[in-house]
């Protein structure tokens, strides 16, 4: 049998004026812990005015310590977050595989480090955090004053419903992590201010990392505390504020960037509720033949393929297995490709016309290359730039893109109701119908009664104003005749009428 090597675990301290404390939090921490894990204790002192240094680098000298000890000093203070950045960088930069954070005042008990580190050797989390809270009334009895204890469970208890989680404590700073997961995770960009906590929770959890909680004890003792607890609790409330907006694709913030690939959460099917999706497949007639140009993973093909339409993808992405019935792979911002339209009921560009380089170049080359005629549909939707969250984030100096949504990451042009009329009847088009699409309420909030009744009302203030409450534009149109073709059916009528009256004055 082959014995695996022991997991690498730093410990590490963060320290700042701990000159009484640092000994006795390094000597606390449980010697059998060698037996299970490859320990290195790392210890930053926060440019601390005091002797802080000078005790960390004895301790790292000594014989003492039952294990390595490395101190570093940084020369200008990084703040709590700040100093918690290099902690984990060291850690990720020397491989280790998990690294526990404990606090050189000694407010975390070192003693509990066995119990905490087991979910994570387990890989049964890729974060474990010591909650004060999990025992009933072991916070207040370990002498956690009463504003803070209440201060905690109001902020925690905010902070569950604005993120949809449901920890017990968002406040501890007894965390311990899988350096993997710390690598998934933008956490350099965090606050380097105390609230660095409450944002790397955020990450995990639209990560989707798994984090355990561990009833730990609670201990104050004569500590100074450096934190402003007015300007913390208005950090981490609108830290959870943001993220909650980022996932409505309201607001994008790329610390918040970071949850897993996943094609269906950026291209998803609007459908059962009113949408672009879904009004364009009421306009789409069973046994049609399809163009969907900008196919994504072809979730709108494959309900139509259900209708028995024939589908024709293009895209540069390739679509999932049976969802179109022919795939052409083409960039769309090289052109329009050319495939005749002659075949083809309808043509699909539903999101697609905002993201190209040059729309107005490409609706006139699509019109040219697809040979489209009058009797070919061409249905398509785009964002509407004039949407009243967009006006009042203008309000407020914002204009933030994001994933999704508006202001999506990948859109080149913005449009409103006007200038894409414009920019459609310039390149040669008619204009068939022009509806407003409410916000997608329920892709964000859940198919709940709210999202439904908040839909109908956005379908309400449409019809006062589309150009200022509407979330996207739904355009259908045909093509114009070319003058190329006007002036040849004027010849070949010329021809026939010039035929007729020759007859006519010879007969």
């Amino acid at each position: 049998m082959i014995d695996r090597p022991k997991p690498r675990v730093l410990v590490f301290i963060v320290a700042y004026n701990a000159e009484k404390t640092i000994d006795s939090v390094v000597s606390r921490i449980p010697r059998e812990l060698a037996d299970l894990y490859q320990l290195d204790i790392l210890i930053i002192d926060d440019a601390s005015p005091d002797t802080t240094f000078l005790r960390s680098h004895h301790l790292s000298r000594s014989d003492a310590p039952h294990f390595p000890i490395h101190a570093l000093f940084n020369p200008v203070n990084q703040g709590y977050g700040g100093n918690q950045k290099l902690g984990y960088r060291y850690a990720i930069q020397h491989g280790y595989d998990f690294v526990a954070l404990l606090h050189g005042d000694g407010q975390y008990a070192p003693e509990c480090l066995p119990q905490l580190l087991e979910p994570l050797a387990k890989g049964e989390a890729a974060a474990v955090f010591g909650s004060r809270m999990l025992t009933r009334g072991a916070a207040r009895k370990g002498g956690m004053p009463l504003y803070k204890f209440a201060g905690n469970k109001i902020l925690t208890w905010i902070e569950n419903r604005i993120l949809r989680s449901n920890l017990s404590e968002f406040h501890s700073g007894y965390r311990l992590y899988s350096v993997r997961a710390l690598e998934a995770i933008p956490f350099d960009r965090n606050s380097n201010d105390f609230h660095f906590d409450t944002e790397i929770i955020i990450q995990l959890l639209t990560a989707r990392r798994k984090i355990v909680e561990l009833p730990i004890p609670t201990f104050y003792g004569d500590e100074i505390c450096h934190v402003n607890g007015v300007k913390y609790a208005a950090n981490v409330v609108l830290s959870a504020i943001k993220a909650r907006l980022q996932s409505w694709s309201i607001f994008y913030d790329r610390r918040y960037d970071c949850a897993p690939a996943d094609p269906e959460s950026l291209y998803p099917a609007k459908t059962g509720y009113t949408s672009s999706h879904t009004m364009a497949l009421e306009r789409v007639r069973d046994r049609a033949q399809v163009l969907d140009l900008g196919c994504g993973p072809g979730y709108i093909a494959s309900l139509l393929r259900r209708r028995q339409c024939r589908v024709t993808g293009v895209d540069v992405a390739v679509p999932l297995p049976d969802h179109v019935d022919e795939f052409r792979f083409h960039n769309l911002n090289q052109g329009a490709p050319y495939v005749p339209a002659n075949g083809y009921d309808t043509v699909l560009l539903l999101d697609v016309l905002d993201q190209l380089d040059r729309p107005e170049l490409f609706l006139e080359q699509m019109r040219h290359a697809l040979a489209l005629s009058p009797s070919t549909e061409v249905i398509l939707s785009v964002a509407n730039v004039g949407f009243i969250v967009t006006r009042l984030m203008l309000v407020f100096g914002q204009f933030n893109y994001s994933k999704r949504g508006v202001l999506d990451l990948g859109h080149t042009r913005l449009f409103t109701f006007g200038s894409l009329r414009r920019t459609l009847e310039q390149a040669g088009f008619e204009i068939l119908e022009s509806k407003g699409v409410p916000a997608p309420i329920p892709l964000a909030l859940g198919n709940t009664a709210a999202a439904r009744i908040l839909l109908r009302i956005n379908q309400m203030l449409i019809r006062i104003s589309k150009g200022l409450f509407a979330y996207q534009v739904f355009l259908r149109a045909k093509a114009r005749p070319s003058l190329e073709s006007l002036l040849n059916l004027a010849e070949e009528q010329s021809g026939i009428r010039s035929a007729a009256i020759e007859k006519v004055r010879t007969s």
